[in-house]
């Protein structure tokens, strides 16, 4: 008999340990899907209730026992007294009732994700926008981005907690998306650090347009590789100046170029153009540097590179790099994005495998994670939030190749990281799943 193959059986006949297809339509079953396997009385009871006088089970995805049952003809099922009657009717209420908040919340997940990468494709726009136009109307682009970064200070200082999700694949082509992701972070710590307003959208300006001048240089050095030769690597480095010469002639403010200048530069002296140390440093480059050089780790520009995971890229930046970076800067960043940053694909303490989705800026430690569970298609699984969850911690961050084949089909991990901001909570429902 063929594994999938099923065949009717009178509703009577149900049993403990049976694989069962519902054919009706999935809200009008209690059920989180229209196939399983019977694990209880109360499931029968359940299926029972919904008038039906067959049903298909599965006998190859069925207990072993189930077929040697079957052969025993069985009594009819019980007849229900008007009490239990009316107790099942209430049962399957409360269960309809449950599953319609399911189906809520994962509209909401769903409406969510889409509101978040509809904004950030639209700050994409904004970018090629201002890439197109900067040479031939520069203070109509100043404008223009002032605007989007003034939109996006306001929500952040006025939203409370703010969460970092996690947006889907293909969100916009490099040259587009890294000042996107690098502008949300940035501000993001800046909000983490305490900057007023004025400084935090000098900041977000800043690192918006931070790359701005790369569009000077020819395509081939707009991109850092380990192979360039002195000449390239000099020539790469000129994109700096560039883009302070545009940003100049976009009249922006001494802040805006100065952090624009200086977002290459290491507390240490190791950076370009000019090798200062921190204590010439203003707090958005230094700011800008971080983040910038956590983005390349995840989203490397050069083709053919090999991309760290968001938490290997932290764990990188902290054992090997944190010379370079201010202290404070980075104890923040870290604080912020939490051990395992939107992206990192772990393992609970169950054994279960997960993708974190979103952090909440303030509380980290606890994110909200996809799970791999083989039960529920990826369309239908809800978001767990393990601050809700107490008694489900993680056990380690994967690399993706690590995962077993179905679990890296199910999450999906992202080849390309991409971030935008939304209120914390957002994705709370009403019933987690543990």
């Amino acid at each position: 008999m063929q594994e999938n193959q099923s065949e009717l059986i009178d509703v009577s006949q149900l049993r403990i340990g049976m694989f069962v297809e519902l054919d009706i339509e999935w809200m009008a079953h209690p059920f989180l899907k229209g196939n399983f396997k019977i694990s209880s009385e109360k499931q029968i009871e359940a299926i029972c209730s919904l008038g039906l006088e067959q049903i298909r089970y599965v006998p190859a995805r069925s207990a072993p026992a189930v077929a040697k049952m079957l052969e025993v003809t069985p009594s009819k099922y019980p007849t229900l007294s008007p009490e239990d009657l009316l107790a099942l009717e209430a049962s399957r209420a409360e269960a309809l009732r449950q599953r319609k908040l399911r189906v809520e919340a994962i509209a909401n997940q769903q409406r969510s994700l889409l509101a978040c990468e509809r904004r950030f494709a639209d700050a994409v726009r904004h970018y090629r926008y201002a890439a197109e136009q900067v040479v031939a109307q520069p203070k109509a682009v100043a404008e223009k981005c002032h605007g989007l970064i003034h939109n996006f200070v306001s929500e952040m200082l006025c939203n409370g907690d703010t969460a970092i999700r996690l947006l889907s694949e293909g969100m916009g082509d490099r040259i587009a998306m890294h000042p996107v992701n690098v502008t949300i972070l940035s501000l993001l710590l800046g909000k983490a650090m305490g900057l007023p307003q004025k400084d935090m959208i000098d900041l977000g300006m800043a690192a918006f347009l931070h790359d701005i001048g790369k569009l000077e240089l020819p395509e081939r050095v707009r991109f850092f590789d380990e192979s360039f030769s002195a000449v390239e690597y000099k020539l790469y480095q000129e994109h700096v100046a560039e883009g302070v010469q545009l940003a100049k002639r976009m009249e922006l403010s001494p802040a805006v170029l100065l952090a624009i200048a200086q977002h290459h530069e290491m507390v240490d002296g190791s950076g370009f153009p000019s090798h200062c140390k921190g204590e010439s440093q203003p707090l958005s480059s230094k700011i800008m540097a971080l983040v910038n050089r956590y983005d390349d780790l995840c989203n490397p520009g050069r083709l053919g590179s090999v991309a760290m995971t968001p938490h290997e890229a932290l764990s990188f930046i902290f054992a090997q790099l944190k010379s370079r970076y201010d202290s404070m800067v980075l104890s923040a960043f870290i604080r912020m994005m939490g051990v395992y940053p939107p992206g990192s694909i772990i393992q609970l303490v169950d054994g279960r495998y997960a993708m974190v989705v979103s952090v909440n800026s303030s509380r980290p430690l606890k994110p909200r994670v996809l799970v791999h569970d083989p039960e529920i298609s990826r369309q239908e699984a809800l978001i767990l939030d393990l601050e809700q969850a107490p008694e489900i911690g993680i056990r380690r961050s994967l690399k993706p190749g690590n995962l077993p084949s179905e679990a890296l089909d199910y999450l999906m991990p992202r080849q390309r990281i991409c971030y935008f901001f939304e209120q914390a909570g957002v994705l709370a429902d009403p019933q987690q799943q543990g």
